[in-house]
C-alpha cells in the first residue's frame, strides 16, 4: 500500500509540547527517516523576532544552524540525544541533500493557492513544511547540475521561488524560530517509512504553473 499523505496532524505535528517533543521528532527524522539533523540557533531570549545569532540582520531567526555549523548534522541517534538534552527548546534543522530530501519553497500567501491548483492536476506531493512566511515542499535530492538544466530549460521561473538542495538547509516541525511555529501542512502519516517525495522536476513544473495562473510570479521585497 503506497503511503497517503493529507492534512491530518500526526504524532510529529501536535503543538505546544515543549522540548520532550523537539528530541523525539528530531530521533525520528535521524534514526527511523535516515535524516541528517542538528540543532538550530535559538530566538533571542529578549523576545521578538530577532535571532540569537551575532547578525542583528539575520532573514530567518532561529531557523538556521550556528554552532555547531551545518556540516555536523548527523544521523547518531545519542548525538541527537545529547544535543537536545543540553538544547531542549532548540529547532530542528535538516541538511538537505546527500541522502536527506532537498526542497522547493514559495512565499506562504500564494502556496495555499498553488497546492491546490497541483490537487486539482493530480500532482503527487510529499511532504510539505510551513512557516509563517515560507512553505517548502520537499522532493528528491537533487544536484547543482540537475536543477540548473532544468531551471534553464524553463523560458521564465518565478522569482519567489528559492531552493534548499546540496549544502542547504531547513527548519522542521515542531520547531519554533523567531518567526513563529513551524508545522506540517501536508504531514507524514505516523509510524511511516522514510517518507516518499517526488521528484524535483515535476515539482517545479507544476509550481511554476501554478505561480503563474495565481500571478505570483515576481521576487520578493
Amino acid at each position: 500500500m503506497r503511503e497517503i499523505l493529507g492534512r491530518r496532524r500526526g504524532p510529529l505535528s501536535r503543538r505546544g509540547d515543549g522540548g520532550p517533543r523537539l528530541m523525539e521528532a528530531a530521533l525520528t527524522f535521524a534514526s527511523d527517516w535516515r535524516w541528517p539533523v542538528l540543532p538550530g540557533v535559538a530566538a533571542d531570549p529578549r523576545g521578538g523576532s530577532r535571532c540569537g545569532c551575532p547578525d542583528p540582520e539575520c532573514t530567518v531567526p532561529g531557523a538556521h544552524p550556528f554552532d555547531p555549523g551545518l556540516l555536523a548534522a548527523t544521523t547518531d541517534a545519542r548525538m541527537v540525544r545529547w544535543w537536545w538534552g543540553n538544547r531542549p527548546a532548540a529547532p530542528v534543522i535538516l541538511a538537505t541533500g546527500g541522502g536527506a530530501p532537498c526542497a522547493v519553497s514559495l512565499p506562504a500567501a500564494p502556496a495555499a493557492q498553488a497546492l491546490d491548483a497541483l490537487d486539482r492536476l493530480g500532482m503527487r506531493l510529499g511532504p510539505v513544511v510551513a512557516s509563517a512566511d515560507r512553505w517548502s515542499i520537499l522532493v528528491k535530492p537533487y544536484s547543482l547540475e540537475q536543477l540548473g538544466e532544468l531551471l534553464y530549460a524553463k523560458d521564465f521561473v518565478p522569482g519567489s521561488l528559492r531552493f534548499h538542495g546540496e549544502g542547504g538547509y531547513l527548519a522542521l516541525p515542531p520547531s519554533v524560530t523567531g518567526l513563529g511555529e513551524v508545522r506540517w501542512e501536508r504531514a507524514p502519516l505516523p509510524g511511516s517509512a522514510s517518507p516518499w517525495v517526488p521528484d524535483v522536476e515535476a515539482v517545479v513544473d507544476a509550481v511554476v504553473e501554478a505561480l503563474t495562473r495565481t500571478g505570483v510570479s515576481a521576487p520578493e521585497k
